[in-house]
């Protein structure tokens, strides 16, 4: 049976396309590869040589570039699919999937903020971008928050919704247990239908109705890598006593 989900995918990457975004792979050393979704004219394909395959290069943007970070739920364009259209307008968009979502993935063992933030910023700066406007979202807002904290000659401004700047001990015990969850793992990873009902009816802000075949669908398509995300949630929290608040330089809304 074909998956609803999955088949929609080369037509929302076209329609990307359109709008002026598309996929691009970025080795940032050997074993840590992060997918980013680039503007178009940033792309060049050099005539190969007889025998070769086509290769491409990277230009340096020509706009205010804007970055948006996604959330725990979705990858990169799936998260920001209907903000593209607008931005593309006046921005250079980069929207890329952080690591073990969408086509990014590493070898190393480090599943903090901090390594997302420092594995993102190595890619945006192999891709020409030298300053920028960070919009993170939930899991996304925690990753802008250490970007904007550890590059601030790199990110200019940040714009972060439904998020903190860090995941600590209390703040988990105490969110988990007015939602009704034992776990991170069993409210953003959810394994049935029931499961990913409970996280979209937290995570929307209108409650939107889909039949249970596309819900099952998601959940084949948007939660691979399940073991290292589970890991991710685990390295979001830290202890209430090694928790300090930076001073951020940038403007922030």
């Amino acid at each position: 049976m074909v998956n609803l989900v999955a088949a929609q995918k080369p037509l929302l990457h076209g329609l990307m396309k359109m709008a002026g975004v598309k996929s691009h792979l970025v080795e940032i050393e050997p074993g840590t590869v992060m997918n980013f979704w680039v503007p178009v004219e940033t792309i060049k394909k050099q005539k190969p040589k007889k025998g070769e395959k086509t290769n491409q290069t990277v230009t340096k943007p020509t706009k205010p570039v804007v970055v948006l970070v996604h959330g725990f739920a979705a990858e990169g364009i799936v998260t920001w699919q209907f903000q593209v259209g607008a931005l593309t307008k006046k921005y250079s968009l980069y929207i890329p999937d952080l690591l073990f979502f969408g086509g990014s993935i590493t070898d190393k063992t480090d599943r903090s903020p901090t390594f997302q933030a420092e594995t993102l910023v190595k890619g945006l700066k192999q891709l020409g971008v030298e300053k920028c406007v960070v919009v993170g979202f939930s899991y996304g807002g925690m990753v802008a928050f250490k970007m904007a904290e550890l590059y601030p000659e790199l990110v200019e401004a940040m714009v972060v919704s439904g998020s903190i700047l860090a995941m600590t001990d209390s703040i988990s015990n105490s969110t988990l247990s007015s939602l009704g969850f034992k776990s991170s793992s069993e409210l953003l990873l959810p394994s049935s239908v029931k499961g990913l009902k409970a996280l979209l009816s937290v995570a929307v802000h209108k409650k939107l109705w889909f039949p249970n075949r596309l819900h099952k669908d998601f959940l084949e398509v948007m939660f691979a890598n399940r073991k290292e995300r589970a890991e991710l949630l685990e390295g979001l929290i830290i202890s209430n006593k090694d928790h300090t608040i930076p001073t951020f330089p940038q403007a922030t809304r």
